[in-house]
């Protein structure tokens, strides 16, 4: 340990090295893969690891992607044991000899932020922001307080995502025209306050100020309090030496990345997305007559809807996806059934189609968020018992589940049994994410994520 005392950690010059100066109340660092994020992210709180009340936090989105392989609470384990601080595994929090503590902690529902109520947190961390809900961040910002002497504060990492809430909140950084960030406005620090559900910006603190003075005729000592500061720093791949002078073909593994993947993981584009045909095309999926005989492993994926189709609507499907894995590592598309039901069909139909499928097919069941979908999901599963049924809740975008699946059959590794059903389910692929519906792309991915988990093979002829 005494060796270990002589090293000292220091930040890279550049987009590291700024993030880790700028005073700015909220700090966001990054916009593409490979930057240095995670190890700016760590190295922040550092600075107080003398002070015995200084306490602090850094969320992802659940405990699961805190201890993957390599990522952030690994990457912990490579730093803070040289100040010397002592882990807690299952806790998954560090204590130093000060007194002081750094914890990681998940927050997967939008409820999970009710459980830090009264919480008094001087350093705050985001790793990967994007991956939260704009209520999730904002109910910590009110927890960021401080009684130790340090100015509270707050520092996110993320990659690039169009759709998110940080993708308004650092437009000023972004070219709204290409996407890239604009370079002379890193680190720029810019002022905000909250007026209901949107955010003001001002260029000053005192502009700011002048504002809810003269505006909206709040006192002085009451306004001091309001305005917030905040910049955004991006960083990439090339502002990070150290990882490419030990893994320099993490840069090959980024240009080798599809189009949108390379063009935000890589270049830090915050406008690209995913267009009809980028996913899936009808191309891609070799068309079979019958059913093969060496199928191994099957499982029939439902993605329910709940309305039936009159003369005034078009609700979405309830589409139950048989896909099945052969011998040759090859997947099928074996049957899709399409139906605009009542809640009261769509059950007996999936009933049915579990006695028709027989006891060796796996049923996954999609599991919509919150207590109703739980409960949803559990009647059916006492509906289907003798089969083997498995509830999967979705936590991710549907694009992210959509992406195993695509690789497979942009890989020429899917093949699809003719049938009446085999022009709508191409065409909804095709079109996703552009189209009306998605509920075949849903039902489709789910089918192979699940089926990819499954061990022992099920089938041996269907």
């Amino acid at each position: 340990m005494n060796s270990q005392a002589q090293i000292n950690f220091a930040p890279q010059l550049g987009p590291q090295y700024d993030f880790l100066t700028t005073l700015a109340d909220i700090c966001i660092f990054g916009g593409s893969a490979g930057g240095g994020k995670t190890f700016g992210l760590l190295l922040d709180p550092v600075r107080h690891f003398q002070n015995p009340a200084f306490g602090g936090v850094i969320f992802r989105k659940t405990r699961t992607d805190i201890r993957k392989e390599g990522a952030i609470w690994d990457e912990s384990e490579k730093m803070y044991p040289y100040y010397p601080a002592v882990p807690r595994q299952q806790k998954l929090d560090w204590s130093f000899p000060s007194g002081a503590r750094l914890s990681f902690a998940g927050m997967q529902y939008e409820t999970d932020k009710l459980e830090w109520q009264g919480a008094q947190i001087p350093f705050i961390g985001f790793d990967e922001l994007t991956h939260f809900s704009g209520s999730q961040f904002f109910y910590m910002v009110s927890r960021n307080r401080s009684m130790c002497g340090v100015r509270p504060y707050i520092r996110a990492t993320c990659n690039p995502d169009p759709d998110s809430f940080v993708a308004d909140m650092i437009s000023w950084w972004i070219d709204q025209e290409t996407g890239y960030a604009i370079p002379e406005r890193s680190g720029v620090v810019r002022w905000f306050i909250r007026e209901g559900e949107e955010l003001v910006w001002f260029e000053t603190h005192s502009l700011a100020m002048s504002y809810l003075v003269l505006e909206k005729g709040k006192k002085i000592e009451q306004a001091e309090l309001l305005p917030k500061s905040f910049t955004f720093i991006p960083s990439s791949i090339h502002d990070n030496p150290a990882l490419l002078k030990v893994n320099p073909e993490y840069l090959s593994n980024l240009e080798s990345l599809p189009f949108v993947d390379r063009e935000r993981l890589l270049k830090g584009n915050w406008k690209i997305r995913p267009s009809a045909g980028y996913f899936f095309r009808t191309e891609w999926f070799e068309s079979v007559p019958h059913r093969p005989a060496e199928i191994v492993t099957a499982c029939r994926y439902w993605d329910r809807a709940a309305t039936e189709k009159n003369a005034t609507n078009n609700p979405d499907w309830t589409v139950g996806v048989l896909m099945g894995k052969c011998t040759k590592g090859y997947y099928w598309v074996l049957d899709v059934i399409r139906r605009q039901y009542s809640p009261m069909k769509v059950e007996q139909l999936i009933v049915n189609t579990a006695k028709h499928d027989g006891l060796n097919v796996q049923i996954g069941l999609e599991q919509d968020p919150g207590q109703a979908g739980k409960m949803e999901v559990e009647y059916l599963i006492r509906q289907l018992a003798g089969f083997s049924v498995k509830a999967i809740l979705a936590t991710t975008s549907k694009e992210v589940r959509a992406k195993p699946f695509s690789s497979q059959c942009e890989s020429n590794n899917v093949k699809i049994v003719e049938g009446k059903w085999n022009k709508p389910f191409l065409a909804t692929l095709e079109n996703f994410p552009e189209g009306d519906h998605d509920d075949d792309v849903d039902s489709a991915s789910g089918a192979f994520n699940l089926l990819a988990t499954l061990k022992t093979p099920r089938v041996h002829s269907l």
